[in-house]
C-alpha cells in the first residue's frame, strides 16, 4: 500500500494522476477514440492506459518515451478461459510488449472462487504470473468483488497472494446481474485487512467523484482504474 506523505487534497494534478489506470476498454470505441484517450492519459501523467490486447500495437507509439505505460487486460472481462489460453495470451503480450507494459491485469475465475475450487484458482493464476514475471511484468488480479461475499473476497485475497501476484484488484466494470458497488471504501478496507503490506491494491469500478478518489488515496490505496468520463472529475479538472 502507498502511504502518502501528504493529504490527497494537497497533491498536484500530476501526483494524483500517478494513481490512475486510465480505462480505455469499451469494445465499441473506435481506433481514433482509443488514440485520443491514450494521448489524454499520457498528457495527464497517468500511471497506465488500460487497454484490450488487440490495441497494443495501435497504442504503443503514444506511450513510448513517456512516464505512462500500457496495462493490457488478459481474459477480460469474464476470466473463464482455460489456463492454457490465458497463459498464451499473457505470453504474447509480455514477449512482444514488455518494454511498454506497466502491469498486466487478469480476471480471476470468480465462478470457481464462488464454488470453493481454491486450488484450481491458485494454480491457474500461478501459471500466468510465472510467464509475466519472467519478463518482469507485474500482475494485477481482478476478483470481481461485487459477485463475491465478503468472506469470498477475503479468501480471494489470499489466493492472489499465494499465486504470487502483485496486486489485488476489485472489479472489471463489466459485471452484469449484480448490483454495482465497485471500489467502495468498505471493500478496500476489507482487502487492506487481508493483504497488509504483502500485496498492492487496485480499486476499480464506480470511482466517479473526486471525494471518493481522494478518500481511497488517503486510505493508502496503490492504484485506481478510472473511466474516461470520470478522469477529469476526480482530478478536479471538471
Amino acid at each position: 500500500m502507498k502511504h502518502p506523505d501528504k493529504k490527497a487534497e494537497e497533491m498536484t494534478v500530476r501526483e494524483l494522476a500517478s494513481y490512475i489506470d486510465y480505462s480505455v476498454l469499451k469494445p465499441e470505441f473506435t481506433t481514433q477514440q482509443i488514440i485520443d484517450l491514450t494521448q489524454d492519459g499520457v498528457q495527464l501523467g497517468c500511471a497506465t492506459i488500460c487497454i484490450n490486447p488487440g490495441y497494443m500495437e495501435l497504442c504503443k507509439p503514444y506511450v513510448e518515451g513517456s512516464e505512462t505505460k500500457l496495462c493490457p487486460v488478459c481474459d477480460f472481462p469474464f476470466g473463464t478461459s482455460s489456463t492454457e489460453s490465458r497463459v498464451a495470451q499473457a505470453r504474447i503480450l509480455v514477449d512482444n510488449y514488455s518494454e511498454v507494459i506497466g502491469e498486466l491485469d487478469i480476471v480471476a475465475n470468480y465462478g470457481k472462487i464462488r464454488s470453493g475450487l481454491y486450488d484450481e484458482v491458485v494454480e491457474d493464476l500461478k501459471a500466468v504470473v510465472a510467464v509475466c514475471h519472467e519478463r518482469n511484468v507485474p500482475v494485477k488480479v481482478i476478483l470481481e468483488t461485487d459477485a463475491l461475499s465478503e468472506e469470498q473476497v477475503r479468501k480471494g485475497c489470499h489466493l492472489v497472494m499465494e499465486a504470487g501476484a502483485d496486486f489485488v484488484k476489485t472489479s472489471t466494470g463489466f459485471l452484469t446481474g449484480f448490483e454495482a458497488h465497485g471500489a467502495t471504501p468498505e471493500i478496500i478496507q476489507v482487502i487492506m485487512e487481508e493483504v497488509g503490506e504483502k500485496c498492492q491494491i487496485k480499486g476499480s469500478g464506480c470511482i466517479r467523484t473526486r471525494e471518493h478518489f481522494l478518500k481511497l488515496i488517503d486510505m493508502g490505496i496503490d492504484r485506481m482504474g478510472i473511466g474516461y468520463r470520470s478522469v477529469p472529475v476526480v482530478l478536479g479538472l471538471k
